[in-house]
């Protein structure tokens, strides 16, 4: 795998003209029409009688002497769109989780651009390959090597796309890594260090902002959220500068190693135990960032992780306290819980002064946005359609599910304040708006989007290329956004 990946075993993936003869195990792509590879060694009828029809994602596993040969349903070839390829592959890899080396014979069985469907096939395997392994005390083991076969025709652009599904998993495998990581063995001061390492192997420039820094900088908002920990707060920056770039992106994340709630206390139920997920939106941050040389990026992209735990002790901060922001804003604090879009208000602050073309941060932020959208879909909100559209496409792209919701500013009220510039909650309702329009504030006039992936954040089980546990979601996203990044042109949200 590519610099980026993180301390788990993933496949090796290649490509091959033919099976190896080291493979224990050889699948074959499927459609609901069409010939029958004739390495399968069985009929459609024969395959029918299992009760495989060749629809997406299906999969039989037949014994021979020498492991296994496998049907993997791709649905129409004629049809199959790379998110049909990812998720074959994704099929795939359960299917022979136990063996060592799969041959998998699926880019030429599409129609679809051959380094599309080398680079989906390769995305699919790894991430549905992935289980979080660090911490026990014997790991299972997975499959160590994907050959991908795939005629000499095709054989140069499925090299690239092989290429390029490595660097963008290996991304995911990070993200995910980083969001199933414990808080005590994930604390901001680690999470920064972890982020000077990927940094240096992905060559990205990267400055780490202590506690004393911060306070010079006037960051009142992390370090608010900081007052009740042992721990102490940083700030990261991250910055990917290519030759002659063609705009300039900045990302900023939500990095909260651990949300006990604050004096505002989260009830101790299975979502609390899933708060070490709450730094999720710095994690696809720094992992997308990790793979833009690699992938050619010709954007420049500044990223901020804005790292801090949030925990109730007797300096910790309370309801009715005043928070100054690096913008010069205050708000007054109404709920400890609503801590994210304190972070994020530095964070933003800071990305306008970058005069950059778009600003664009993602937070696991509202339990409000789940509700609305349950737990597969993120909500984005922003303030100019055109750069909107090009999160809502890049999200498409990457399969990544997600919903505008409007920025109702007329809701902008329900965050006043008797004492400061706004309160950080606005009642019961509508609050994934209202704490986007909390965010609004800090963002000048920047084109800016805000990526809300409270929901999901978090799978219970696996699911197509998704793996249990952290999904790693939004990076991918990232990468895509950036790789395709446009100016955007003077054009309000709806």
């Amino acid at each position: 795998m590519t610099p980026n990946t993180a301390s788990i075993t993933a496949p090796n993936v290649s490509t091959t003209r033919s099976a190896p003869r080291s493979a224990d195990a050889q699948a074959f792509a499927v459609g609901t029409t069409g010939a029958i590879p004739r390495g399968l060694g069985l009929s459609r009828a024969a395959l029918k009688e299992n009760g495989f029809e060749g629809n997406a994602g299906q999969t039989l596993v037949v014994p021979t002497t020498r492991g296994v040969v496998v049907a993997v349903g791709i649905g129409d070839p004629r049809k199959a769109t790379a998110a049909d390829v990812r998720n074959a592959a994704a099929a795939c890899a359960r299917a022979t989780s136990k063996r060592k080396h799969v041959a998998l014979s699926i880019v030429d069985a599409v129609r679809l651009d051959a380094r599309a469907a080398a680079q989906a096939a390769t995305e699919g395997f790894v991430m549905a390959s992935y289980r979080f392994q660090e911490l026990k005390s014997s790991p299972i083991s997975i499959t160590s090597e994907l050959s991908l076969v795939t005629s000499a025709a095709k054989a140069r652009a499925a090299d690239a796309g092989v290429a390029r599904g490595r660097s963008t998993a290996g991304a995911v495998v990070l993200a995910r890594d980083l969001a199933n990581t414990p808080p005590a063995h994930l604390t901001a001061r680690m999470l920064a260090d972890r982020a000077v390492a990927v940094a240096k192997a992905s060559g990205l420039d990267v400055e780490v902002f202590d506690k004393d820094k911060l306070e010079v900088m006037g960051l009142g908002g992390l370090l608010g959220v900081n007052r009740g920990s042992t721990e102490p707060p940083r700030m990261v920056r991250l910055t990917y500068a290519p030759r002659n770039a063609r705009g300039h992106l900045v990302m900023v994340g939500k990095g909260i190693t651990y949300d006990s709630g604050g004096i505002s206390l989260k009830p101790s139920d299975p979502m609390h135990a899933n708060m070490k997920m709450d730094m999720s939106g710095a994690a696809a941050v720094l992992a997308s960032m990790s793979a833009l040389k690699a992938l050619g990026c010709r954007t420049k992209v500044t990223g901020y992780l804005m790292c801090t735990d949030n925990r109730p002790s007797g300096s910790a901060m309370a309801m009715g306290d005043v928070l100054k922001f690096r913008n010069g804003k205050t708000s007054e604090i109404h709920n400890t819980d609503a801590e994210g879009r304190l972070v994020l208000a530095d964070g933003l602050s800071l990305a306008v002064e970058q005069k950059p073309d778009a600003i664009v941060d993602i937070a696991t932020l509202t339990g409000a946005c789940m509700a609305a959208l349950g737990p597969k879909i993120a909500g984005v909100l922003g303030s100019h359609q055109g750069f909107i559209d090009q999160v809502v496409s890049a999200a498409k792209e990457a399969d990544e599910p997600i919903w505008q919701l409007p920025l109702e500013r007329s809701y902008r009220r329900l965050l006043d304040s008797n004492v400061a510039d706004m309160k950080n909650i606005g009642g019961p309702y509508g609050g994934a708006i209202t704490a986007a329009l909390f965010l609004n504030e800090f963002t000048g006039d920047v084109p800016w989007a805000h990526l809300d992936i409270a929901g999901p954040m978090n799978v219970d089980g696996d699911e197509g290329w998704l793996s249990r546990g952290a999904t790693g979601y939004g990076t991918r996203l990232l990468t895509n956004l950036a790789l395709d990044f446009s100016r955007p042109t003077a054009r309000p949200a709806k």
